[in-house]
């Protein structure tokens, strides 16, 4: 397990100490209150009322995927099997979450939900090397996040592990506003791409997982999302083109004409302000500089 030292350099240079874990009450509050600001989540509601338990807290992430959040209250306690059993729940019960949905956000985003790729968010002042082990078996989206709070100031989070899952694509198509394309799958998208184009896709694949262990690639139905704690690019193939859209504010990029464009008001698949189109490996290169700004800054 890594070990997190915070220091403060006001005065001088001063160590802080992680204060006696808080109270766990007060940290899903917290977190329920700023969920979006910490995770890039949406929340729904508190102690969801389910068969044989209440999920902590459930929220929809800016894929439109279900999300639920467990808080460890103990060393000993197994929040991990026990998020596993309320996703499968979620995944048998999917117009509660719908209706759930509904109920907060509208008709509108209950229609977008994606059931590709549901996580689960376990938080916990520690981890054993057996939780972390476990979770790598399971091959599931369940993330590991560790708290630390310093004094009444400070909260850290940190992501213990990247999953590597494969979708679940028998979920309602995302129906998001969109002036290009067809509604393909991602998948029948890069089936069909001539091989040169997925050639490049796959370079620009490999380029964005090498800028650090702690990116996750996502495989919605209709793109593919490159996220650390939230979205940073995501990409869709068409047969001439690849579209990635990074969380970049456009006014602070350098235009590239022909490649880059301010999409802030302009319906697309996924998340990301500046859009960016790659037809040849030239392309690539001329914006590789674009994307790892994006890692740096998210």
């Amino acid at each position: 397990m890594s070990n997190i030292e915070l220091y403060s350099l006001n005065n001088g240079v001063t160590e802080l100490s992680p204060s006696p874990s808080a109270v766990e009450k007060e940290l899903q509050n917290l977190i329920e209150k700023n969920m979006q600001l910490f995770f890039g989540v949406r929340f729904l509601k508190s102690e969801f009322s389910i068969t044989n338990g209440r999920i902590d807290s459930l929220g929809i992430d800016e894929n439109n995927c279900p999300v639920i959040f467990e808080y460890k209250r103990s060393i000993s306690e197994n929040v991990i099997n026990q998020g596993l059993f309320y996703l499968d729940w979620l995944l048998d019960h999917k117009a509660d979450f719908k209706l759930l949905v509904m109920e907060v956000l509208g008709a509108k985003e209950a229609n977008e939900i994606d059931w590709g790729l549901p996580c689960v968010i376990c938080i916990a002042s520690d981890f054993t090397k057996y939780d972390e082990h476990a979770v790598n078996q399971m091959q599931r989206n369940i993330k590991l996040v560790r708290y630390k709070k310093f004094s009444k100031d400070y909260i850290l989070f940190e992501s213990l592990n990247a999953p590597k899952v494969k979708p679940i694509f028998s979920g309602s198509e995302n129906k998001k506003t969109k002036s290009k394309g067809d509604t393909k799958t991602f998948l029948d998208q890069l089936n069909n791409a001539p091989q040169e184009l997925k050639s490049i896709y796959e370079t620009i694949r490999d380029y964005i997982l090498s800028m650090g262990d702690d990116i996750m690639e996502n495989q919605l139905k209709l793109y593919v999302a490159f996220k650390k704690t939230k979205n940073i690019i995501c990409a869709e193939i068409y047969t001439k083109k690849i579209y990635l859209h990074l969380r970049l504010n456009p006014d602070d990029v350098q235009p590239v004409e022909g490649i880059t464009k301010d999409v802030r008001e302009i319906g697309h698949w996924g998340t990301g302000d500046l859009e960016i189109v790659i037809r040849s490996m030239k392309d690539f290169e001329k914006i590789k500089p674009l994307i790892y700004k994006a890692y740096e800054e998210n």
